[in-house]
């Protein structure tokens, strides 16, 4: 039973109460403050649970409208948005980025592909040099420093997992295509219309809606600091300060979406679904959503101490912490968050909190619910 002490409340269908004792177990373990877990099937909402405390202090219970950051779990609706608008090119993926974005040629990058870009292929996981770290707040400027960066390895010769710069590029790329940005099309052409309650820059009428996050007390296990993982994650210039505003407000496609559980399964069904996301809009055509998810790199990564496969933004299950079926896409996000979208089920659920913890990807609280929804069906 879950402690006392932690509020739980929201929806399980007959025949998922073991999700929800899976859900109490984390809180009655102490590994929980807050946190969310939905499921969709066919559609449907199967599971919307939600639990504990917004805030660090335990008096703002975890609300339905409460929102969090998903940190990298944001890549996965990113990559949906950038899907979108390479549609409109006649290449599509196979476009050069230096066809969009002409300064992205810089240091001998001209050859590489929107596809090899998105699929952590063009070298460019951080900064060597140092830097400010208050240029990751201007994305605009970022963009542009991120683009006459010299490669740390030739592009497509071998994928680094890019956290942060991974944003960057592509939200340039989104503008440069469309004129618009992935937050703004996010909200005006899918989340708006669909009232799923997503977002990537957060308005500042929402600050009371967001959960306090607590850091995890320990580094994750990177193994050897290379340079690319040092570029990456490891110097003190490799983020920016992440508390509160601007932090927010501005758009980093790769780290800053905030929502909770729902409305991220909710995005993510896109990938379960044959390009349909909740509320029944198509996003994408057949072929671009095949583009989208087939598998661009497969082995070992320059960054993440782990064999990684990747779409085009996308995660596949090599790792299989996204449940049994293999071929199930997801994400995961700093300190734990996780969502999975599996075709041969056409579900999608996601796992969101606020405890973080020191995991990279499959944080164990996530596959223990993920796990409890598969051993329902």
């Amino acid at each position: 039973m879950a402690d006392d002490t932690a509020p739980i409340s929201g929806y399980i269908a007959p025949g998922f109460e073991p999700v929800r004792e899976a859900f109490e177990a984390n809180f009655a373990g102490g590994e929980e403050h807050g946190a969310t877990f939905a499921l969709r099937i066919g559609g449907e909402t199967l599971v919307d649970l939600r639990g504990g405390w917004a805030d660090r202090a335990k008096e703002r219970v975890w609300a339905e409208d409460t929102v969090v950051p998903i940190y990298s779990a944001s890549k996965g609706i990113s990559a949906l948005v950038l899907a979108m608008a390479v549609e409109a090119l006649p290449a599509g993926y196979e476009t050069p980025v230096a066809d969009v974005w002409p300064e992205f040629a810089a240091e001998g990058k001209g050859e590489v592909t929107i596809g090899q870009m998105v699929s952590h292929q063009a070298g460019l996981p951080g900064f060597e040099k140092e830097i400010d770290p208050a240029l990751w707040l201007d994305p605009p400027a970022c963009a542009a420093a991120i683009a006459a960066l010299a490669p740390m390895w030739p592009p497509g010769s071998a994928h680094g997992y890019h956290p942060l710069t991974w944003g960057y590029l592509v939200g340039e790329v989104v503008n440069r295509i469309t004129g618009r940005t992935v937050g703004a099309i996010l909200k005006e052409d899918i989340c708006g219309p669909a009232g799923i309650d997503f977002q990537i820059g957060l308005p500042e009428k929402d600050e009371p809606r967001v959960g306090d996050m607590l850091r995890p007390k320990a580094l994750a296990p990177l193994g050897e600091i290379t340079p690319p993982r040092r570029a990456a994650f490891v110097s003190k210039w490799s983020s920016p300060d992440r508390a509160g505003r601007p932090w927010r407000e501005i758009e980093i496609p790769s780290a800053n979406g905030h929502g909770a559980a729902l409305g991220v399964a909710s995005l993510y069904e896109a990938y379960a679904r044959g390009g349909q996301i909740a509320g029944g809009k198509t996003l994408l055509r057949s072929d671009t959503l095949d583009a989208l998810i087939r598998p661009r790199v497969d082995g070992p990564d320059l960054v993440l101490p782990m064999h990684t496969k990747f779409g085009a933004g996308i995660m596949i299950n090599s790792h299989g912490k996204f449940g049994p079926n293999p071929e199930t896409l997801g994400h995961s996000g700093w300190g734990g968050s996780m969502a999975i979208a599996d075709p041969a089920r056409e579900l999608s659920a996601a796992y969101v909190m606020n405890r973080q913890s020191a995991s990279l990807v499959g944080d164990p609280r996530a596959v223990r619910l993920v796990e409890a929804a598969y051993g329902c069906l």
